[in-house]
């Protein structure tokens, strides 16, 4: 079937029930991986799909399988789909989408994931689920108990397969799928084909027709739908320079991915003293926590987050703007994944990646593989930001203008008027907004990047201090920013790596301002805790 012409759900085969409940979500048309799966899916063939996050994979299985389910309504209480997933978060939000799409068949829908009680689980099942959304380790325990019975399964999709594998999940796969009758339809989707899943599709999959759905290319004259930028800056300049960039892209909302909980606590405290709405996430959290900060995010009461790659997988956030790596990604494949992430549903995106300079041969080798020219951009200046805030502060004026309204300060400018140029009176209140809504930015030029490699020595030296509190006394991230910034009265980009320990932290500073921050320290407490304060020992 060709992907240009142009197509509705109903033409693709799909029962009225099924393209009326479409519709209603506001979908006009299928994507390209719903045009050619949907048909595929409907005849009953077993499919190898190769598509990226965001192109709309989830209604290209789902709709065939409640199609078929709805179909044979002989074992309405018991499971005949089976959809397996890499993480919580993407079992929630497939979950929820199938029971959108669910609508107009009646098929219940249930997700099951680990973190969330066990023995509220198999109530539900017991209850009875016609799809299951699954974490495959969730998945297999809840077989392994007798829980959730695949005897009446008629579809297994396997969707992300290749982050299932990446994340460990290999030996679960083969267990589950060593549980399913042989007469099922299977599906599998990866946005990439490594040989150990043409393996698994070889020994579980019955002459799967096989679909790709290639990246979009930009037309000629046009930037790609997600824009790709790289910033070579020194390791310390990190955190200054995603706050410069943030101050100029102005995003919707951003994914900051970062390597360590550590890296995600300390730069989640940087961002929100310099005034973002940013949260963390990382292994560390428990469940609610995680639950809480994607609420915030999704909600867009928060407009920043920053998470380790690992717990950034599966997630899945329809008003994302701007993808960061805030470190260069470990390989091609995973900053594929991760700038998927952004520019879908045919809006823009931006994906930016904070390389060291030692880094780019790596930026060299995702531009082989992704057949990309990445963007060097230049951090910007001091002059680029404030002609940044000039510009939002003659916006946000000329908005007011229009609106009109002034007759309750009116008389301040006729006052005032008798004394000063009007002109004078209206810079000085052009002065007083810009400070407020940016004011505090650093108005110091960063180094070079080529003399970021040399950070150890001369005037751009820097240091570890060493505190004997840690884990153990409770010391966070945050507090180690607070005290530093609250009575050395040194800014919060100034600090570089934080690593906190059991009975220790490390904290990063500029030679230059050592001496103040012990002597700073030595005389305040940090978690109500006095603290012993030096330079690391070296050896």
């Amino acid at each position: 079937m060709s992907t240009e012409d142009p197509v509705s759900f109903s033409s693709l085969g799909l029962p009225r029930e099924l393209s009326d409940v479409v519709t209603a979500l506001g979908y006009e048309e299928p994507t390209p991986v719903q045009r050619e799966t949907i048909p595929l899916l409907l005849q009953g063939r077993d499919l190898l799909g190769q598509a990226a996050t965001g192109t709309g994979k989830t209604a290209a299985f789902a709709l065939p399988m409640l199609q078929r389910i709805s179909a044979d309504r002989r074992n309405p209480r018991q499971t005949a789909g089976l959809v397996l997933v890499p993480t919580r978060e993407l079992a929630m939000q497939v979950a929820e989408a199938v029971h959108r799409y669910s609508k107009g068949v009646h098929v219940s829908v249930l997700p099951l994931y680990g973190g969330a009680p066990m023995h509220s689980q198999i109530r539900e099942l017991e209850r009875g689920a016609q799809v299951v959304v699954a974490t495959p380790g969730r998945a297999l325990d809840h077989i392994r108990r007798g829980t959730l019975k695949l005897d009446n399964l008629r579809v297994l999709v396997l969707d992300e397969a290749d982050e299932m594998l990446d994340m460990g999940f290999a030996e679960d796969l083969d267990a589950i799928l060593q549980a399913t009758p042989g007469s099922r339809q299977t599906a599998l989707f990866s946005a990439t084909m490594p040989a150990r899943i043409l393996s698994i599709a070889g020994q579980h999959l019955k002459d799967p027709a096989r679909i790709t759905i290639a990246r979009e290319k930009a037309a000629p004259g046009r930037m790609p739908r997600v824009r790709q930028v790289a910033y070579v800056v020194g390791r310390a300049q990190k955190a200054a320079t995603l706050e410069r960039i943030l101050d100029m892209e102005d995003p919707v909302a951003t994914l900051v991915f970062c390597r360590t909980r550590i890296e995600v606590e300390s730069l989640v405290e940087k961002c929100n003293a310099h005034g973002h709405r940013a949260e963390g996430l990382h292994g560390g959290m428990v469940q609610k926590q995680r639950d809480r900060v994607m609420g915030l995010f999704r909600a867009q009461k928060a407009n920043l987050l920053i998470a380790t790659d690992v717990a950034a997988r599966g997630l899945d956030i329809e008003h994302l703007s701007h993808v960061v790596n805030y470190d260069v990604p470990a390989s091609p494949e995973s900053y594929l994944h991760r700038i998927g992430r952004t520019g879908r549903a045919g809006r823009g995106g931006t994906a930016i990646t904070l390389a060291e300079p030692r880094e780019q041969r790596h930026l060299r080798a995702i531009e082989r593989f992704t057949k990309t020219r990445l963007e060097i951009g230049k951090v910007p200046t001091v002059a680029d930001l404030r002609a940044k805030r000039l510009e939002l502060t003659r916006a946000s004026l000329r908005e007011r203008l229009v609106a009109g309204d002034f007759d309750d300060v009116r008389v301040v400018v006729e006052a005032l008027s008798e004394e000063f140029d009007p002109v004078d009176i209206a810079a000085a209140a052009v002065k007083m907004a810009q400070d407020a809504m940016g004011g505090s930015t650093d108005d110091r030029e960063m180094p070079a990047a080529a003399s970021a490699r040399h950070e150890g020595n001369g005037d751009g030296r820097r240091v570890r201090l060493f505190i004997n509190a840690g884990r153990e006394a409770g010391i966070r991230p945050g507090d180690l920013v607070g005290a530093i910034t609250g009575e050395a009265d040194v800014r919060s980009a100034s600090l570089g790596t934080i690593e906190i320990a059991d009975r220790f932290s490390l904290v990063e500073v500029p030679d230059a301002l050592a001496d103040r921050i012990i002597a700073a320290l030595k005389v305040t407490k940090i978690r109500g805790n006095r603290v012993k304060v030096r330079r690391e020992k070296t050896f």
